[in-house]
């Protein structure tokens, strides 16, 4: 038959405590705040509370990001879609990496644009990696992110050429030591119209120019390193197809077998024959074959092609002298 075929990341020492809106806090003058201390003592054990427990930024868990802008009280979500993996891992990316001594600097030096690595070989393709530092897409709705990208060289593409890969990017904490990534679930398609694909929201820019302890994504010093992981599939070329047809053509095949009470123990094969585009023989045990043997007679329907097929058969003993004939029927795989 043809075939087809959360991580949490601890702030520190990094607390912010908001007081209500409608708390006073007198700064100037002698007042008497008698009336306060039951409020400032409930201050200090909070104070005490949020040193013991670390209280700063968590990342809960790794589909659902929060985080804080600077001057603002407001918490944001950042809701990542379930087609999307973020994860913690400890071995660092394979296929390239880019360390910046300072994550700033490099953000001052390429402005708006992106800095591109050197060209690396992944699957017989050269490849680059495209760091946007204050988002990739032209029309700035991402440029509160970091954007990062892989780029295929388009002249190892030839025409109408696809190529499948499965895209990583990496950057590496510093406080837990290991890799944050990001992966979609599907491998990505890349052409010779379409060179370039990436995440536009990798991680937000803030938590690469806070200090470094918030977020731990750049070094005490400002270093940054960011990584990219690419696995080129193999061309699609192993298939198989299955497909069923009730009427096909010369589905009776008849074997005569002359002497048969004389004849041996030993099995008896017939000519090949042909019926539904496949060749078949079949095959008679005189004195029976597995659990009939030496009380029955034995009869397969075996195939002649190199491969499995999935058959249904009526086999039959004819009867010589009436229309009482023995007939079984047969539905599995034939080898």
């Amino acid at each position: 038959m043809d075939h087809d075929f959360g991580f949490w990341a601890n702030g520190g020492k990094n607390e912010q405590i908001y007081l209500p809106a409608n708390i006073e806090v007198e700064t100037r003058g002698k007042r008497s705040i008698g009336w306060q201390w039951p409020l400032v003592a409930l201050v200090v054990v909070f104070l005490a509370v949020a040193a013991n427990s670390k209280i700063g930024f968590i990342l809960s868990d790794p589909y659902s990001l929060s985080f804080r802008h600077q001057g603002s009280h407001k918490n944001e979500k950042l809701k990542v879609p379930p087609e999307e993996i973020r994860k913690l891992r400890n071995s660092p990316p394979s296929s390239y990496s880019v360390k910046f001594e300072s994550f700033t600097t490099m953000m001052d030096l390429v402005k708006d644009g992106y800095y591109e690595s050197r060209p690396y070989t992944v699957g017989e393709f050269n490849w680059t990696f495209l760091i946007y530092p204050r988002g990739g897409d032209k029309d700035y709705t991402y440029t509160s992110y970091v954007s990062l990208y892989a780029r295929i060289d388009d002249s190892n593409i030839i025409d109408s050429q696809v190529v499948y890969a499965e895209i990583k990017f990496f950057v590496y904490n510093y406080i837990h030591k290991a890799y944050y990534y990001y992966q979609d679930l599907e491998p990505i398609m890349f052409h010779s119209f379409e060179t370039k694909r990436g995440v536009k929201q990798f991680l937000p820019t803030a938590w690469f120019t806070a200090p470094w302890a918030s977020y731990g994504h750049i070094s005490e010093g400002g270093e940054c390193v960011f990584g990219i992981d690419v696995f080129v599939a193999p061309p699609f070329n192993k298939w198989e197809n299955f497909s069923y047809d009730e009427n096909i053509s010369n589905p009776i095949f008849n074997w005569n077998i002359t002497y048969v009470s004389t004849i041996h123990i030993d099995p008896y094969t017939s000519e090949p024959f042909s019926s539904g585009g496949r060749n078949w023989v079949l095959k008679v045990y005189p004195n029976g074959y597995g659990i009939g043997t030496g009380n029955s007679l034995s009869l397969y329907l075996l195939s002649e092609s190199n491969g499995n097929d999935y058959v249904r058969a009526k086999l039959r003993v004819l009867n010589q002298y009436s229309s009482n004939h023995v007939e079984k029927q047969g539905q599995s795989m034939v080898l």
